[in-house]
């Protein structure tokens, strides 16, 4: 730290319990009272440096001998004015980064102007601030520290206001162009050239460059006033706002404990030290803090994680924060919802009622608020689903993926017996049909909630499960759910349609696929009979698909069976027998059945035909006039 020596006597000052005395040989003349600290000092040397001084010794000589003063406002207190007035008595002593601003507001306040003797205290602590202190990033934020404990005298000499802009621009300026920033930062010395020294010898060794976040942990050293006012001169400085979103990361982490609870061991090494001034902030300072904090971050999307903005919205709720610093962080994390993990979601409900175990509410807005900056941006539009992928515009990926994040929330708090059916609703139908490819994952939270809920009567069930399209079910979440004894009976049977449409559309696929294999097979032997290998590879990959065939037969017969069992319990339930009774819970069920047809070159699968209440399934193969096998079923 740099300093300035000042007077060339010596020390002549002594102190006795609460007061100081001044050994020049004669007896003191007049008493300083600061606060509890009392000076025996003499007068000449006082009043021949200080206006004020000198006013106040004239006034007191008029009414006693032995006069006294008390100087109760002067900043810096009893310590300030023991530098006055060894400076006053020519006494040795330093101006520092750490004193400059108590001596220059003591000064001002005592008019020690050049009126009263050349190089006064004012000209002297004026030039040390001016030519010293503000040219340097360390002396310059020390001496900003100590304008916090006199800020109303240093605002008015316009102290903070330099010490700040100089902060300002030094941070803005690209460390790597001047030595200042690697000197001052504890590093190593360097010369002219750049390289380091060593006991004043060059070494030739060059420093490493500096990061643009080197300011961080300095500027996090402030009071929360001052660092307000310094993010915002370097704002207005133009200064990038990534890194004045992670300056402000930086102070949030630092001064509420709570942010950093949630780290995992992983992240330890990256973890803040504990405060440094004393025991942590109270609950209003860090209410205080976070709103602050809230109302510096940039509004731009991404410049801070999600991780982060949902810390500081859990310790909002904790601290009951103002309703409107909850909006905005609300608002703030909708917009970066698709980069949000699920830990992220599973916030606690904090709420004196404790209804849910899980704030469901709070994810609701949130995704409401990104749904509506998604149909703001132009993401929501409509797209298709063809064989479990999504066709449609690249900026439905991240609608996508928070649609899977909302589905496996859902299945995290459908556990939790005190979640309302129209909550749990509410939440799964806010995200829209397009937004997903399969239903799978809304299968999996509408089974999880019904296995928690065993006492939602049929029609609740059945309203339940309206939520999820079975025809976007895999074959997987088909077989599970056709197994499923909590599903109502609707949905099953609307399942077992489901799958078995799926098999034989695939079932004819793979008969497409073998037929054009035949066809490039006849056409490789017409212009090249001797490629052996490659009709090897032909027969090879015939026989994966007969295997393939055969496998989905299986399952067919198996479905078909299952069909029929569950016809035959359904006629006996009814008492009637024929395929009237099939018919009726047809129309009941409200199948919904869409004709498809494919051909190939010797083949063709037809499909379902709704008449008369009666359901048929036919699939034909032909193989080149060699086999044939019809698969043929009333459902």
């Amino acid at each position: 730290m740099a300093c300035v020596k000042l007077g060339s006597k010596n020390d002549a000052f002594r102190r006795q319990g609460q007061a100081w005395f001044c050994t020049t040989g004669l007896p003191s003349d007049i008493v300083v009272e600061v606060g509890e600290m009392s000076f025996h000092l003499h007068k000449f040397p006082l009043l021949s440096k200080s206006g004020v001084m000198e006013r106040l010794i004239a006034e007191a000589s008029e009414e006693e001998e032995k006069c006294s003063i008390n100087l109760p406002d002067i900043p810096g207190g009893a310590k300030t004015f023991e530098l006055v007035a060894k400076f006053c008595y020519g006494v040795k002593l330093e101006l520092t980064a750490s004193n400059v601003v108590y001596l220059r507001c003591a000064a001002e306040h005592l008019e020690m102007t050049e009126e009263y003797g050349e190089g006064n205290l004012i000209t002297q602590t004026e030039t040390f601030l001016n030519q010293v202190v503000l040219r340097n990033w360390k002396d310059s934020l020390r001496a900003l520290q100590t304008c916090d404990d006199i800020l109303p005298y240093a605002d008015e000499l316009h102290i903070t206001k330099r010490c700040i802009e100089s902060l300002a621009m030094k941070a803005s300026t690209d460390p790597n162009l001047f030595g200042w920033p690697i000197m001052e930062h504890g590093g190593p010395m360097q010369s002219p050239g750049g390289s380091v020294l060593w006991n004043g010898i060059s070494t030739g060794a060059r420093p490493k460059n500096t990061s643009s976040d080197w300011w961080y942990e300095d500027a996090s050293t402030l009071s929360l006033s001052l660092y307000k006012r310094l993010i915002t001169a370097m704002e207005s400085r133009g200064i990038r706002q990534e890194l004045i979103a992670g300056s402000l990361s930086f102070y949030a982490k630092k001064y509420l404990p709570g942010l950093n609870r949630r780290q995992s061991a992983n992240d330890s090494s990256s973890r803040l030290p504990p405060v440094a001034l004393g025991a942590p902030p109270s609950e209003e300072e860090q209410k205080l803090l976070l709103e602050e904090i809230d109302s510096l971050l940039p509004t731009q999307k991404g410049l801070v994680s999600a991780k982060f903005l949902f810390g500081l919205l859990r310790t909002a709720m904790i601290l009951r924060a103002s309703p409107s610093c909850i909006s905005n962080l609300e608002k703030r994390i909708g917009m970066q919802l698709d980069q949000a993990t699920l830990e992220d979601l599973l916030m606690p409900n904090f709420s004196y009622s404790m209804e849910t175990l899980y704030n469901v509410e709070c994810v609701q807005r949130i995704l409401e608020h990104f749904l509506a900056m998604d149909q703001i941006t132009g993401g929501a539009s409509p797209c298709s689903i063809d064989d479990g992928q999504l066709i449609g515009s690249p900026s439905l990926t991240p609608i996508t993926m928070v649609a899977k994040l909302i589905d496996g929330y859902l299945a995290e708090v459908a556990p939790d017996v005190n979640l309302k059916l129209p909550k749990f609703q509410a939440l799964a139908a806010s995200v829209p049909d397009y937004a997903r490819p399969l239903d799978d994952g809304l299968y999996r939270a509408i089974d999880i909630y019904l296995k928690s809920h065993p006492w939602l009567s049929e029609s609740e069930r059945e309203q339940l499960c309206r939520l999820m399209d079975c025809q976007k079910l895999s074959l997987e979440a088909c077989t599970h759910a056709a197994q499923n004894e909590r599903l109502p009976l609707r949905i099953v049977v609307q399942v077992l349609f489901f799958e078995q449409l799926q098999l034989r559309t695939s079932i004819a696929g793979c008969f497409l696929v073998s037929d054009n294999l035949d066809g490039s097979r006849q056409l490789r032997s017409g212009f090249a009979g001797s490629n052996e290998g490659g009709w090897a590879t032909a027969v090879r990959e015939n026989q994966v698909l007969k295997v393939g065939m055969d496998n989905m037969r299986m399952r067919v017969s198996e479905l078909e069976k299952e069909c029929t069992n569950m016809r035959q319990e359904i006629e006996k339930l009814g008492g009637v027998k024929g395929s009237s009774t099939w018919g009726n819970v047809s129309k009941k069920f409200g199948f919904k059945l869409k004709s498809q047809m494919c051909s190939a070159q010797e083949g063709s699968v037809s499909n379902q035909n709704i008449t008369n209440g009666k359901v048929e399934k036919q699939v034909k193969d032909r193989h080149h006039g060699k086999h044939k096998k019809n698969l043929s079923q009333d459902i």
